[in-house]
């Protein structure tokens, strides 16, 4: 994954449009060999025949399993340049309302919670066009919400 990372972000720096064929397929068959090994590594676990149901499976071949899986969600930072490697972004945005939540304890009423949630969305969209939630927050008081999206 590391290595992907590497050749997504040497893509960009260069201006591509997107990753060569070449890295794409070689990263396809290196992803396909270790997830085969990871399976042949960790087996299903051997249960008794008087049990009903599906078979437990450890924590390591559910995520196993789960890569998988979502093999093209996964690698989807390969294919499209404008996706990015990692979800920091998303868990820096939620961070703040679980601070409130802690701060405060809870919401007092779905209403306001919907009410911050608004605000925070807003003031995120500002800072990730480089605007100062200060303006951002007055522009929209005087009328004018839409200067984020200039």
């Amino acid at each position: 994954m590391l290595d992907m990372k590497k050749v997504h972000d040497k893509a960009l720096l260069s201006g591509k449009d997107e990753v060569s064929c070449y890295h794409r397929y070689k990263f396809d068959m290196e992803y396909d060999s270790i997830i085969k090994t990871a399976y042949g590594e960790n087996p299903l676990p051997e249960t008794s025949a008087k049990k009903r149901g599906r078979k437990k499976k450890s924590k390591v071949l559910n995520l196993i399993c789960r890569l998988d899986n979502y093999k093209e969600s996964v690698c989807l930072f390969l294919k499209n340049l404008c996706v990015p490697f990692d979800n920091n972004q998303a868990e820096r945005d939620l961070r703040m309302v679980k601070v409130k939540t802690k701060v405060s304890g809870c919401f007092r009423s779905e209403k306001g919670a919907q009410e911050y949630l608004t605000i925070m969305s807003y003031i995120g969209s500002a800072r990730k066009h480089g605007i100062n939630a200060f303006t951002a927050i007055r522009e929209a008081l005087n009328g004018t919400p839409d200067i984020i999206f200039n």
